[in-house]
């Protein structure tokens, strides 16, 4: 009985997995734009990115801080002092920083 291989999408360097995942430079993510949780590296969170035909691994999120998105104010403050407002592409740390938060 042969293996499931893992099958080829239509972005470079992306594949997707017998399970439904996707795959890129070695790392396994649950879809597009989904953020997860990654321990151990530089960073606190990482996303594989898609907007249009491009797509790439963000990574971001300081693994020593703590948010307290649960307190208004620093939400409030978080989100002015970064202008999240105006955070517009999915292909940036700042986009996916403000969208957790």
């Amino acid at each position: 009985m042969a293996a499931k291989k893992s099958r080829k999408t239509k972005y470079k360097g992306v594949t997707r997995t017998p399970s439904g995942k996707v795959k890129k430079a070695g790392e396994t993510f649950s879809g597009f734009n989904k953020p997860k949780r990654t321990p151990g590296k530089s960073k606190k969170f990482a996303v594989l990115a898609k907007q249009g035909n491009t797509v790439k691994i963000v990574r971001f999120g300081d693994p020593n801080m703590t948010i307290k998105k649960s307190n208004p104010k620093r939400r409030a403050s978080f989100r002015a002092r970064h202008k999240c407002s105006q955070k517009k592409s999915k292909l940036t740390a700042g986009y996916w920083a403000c969208k957790s938060w």
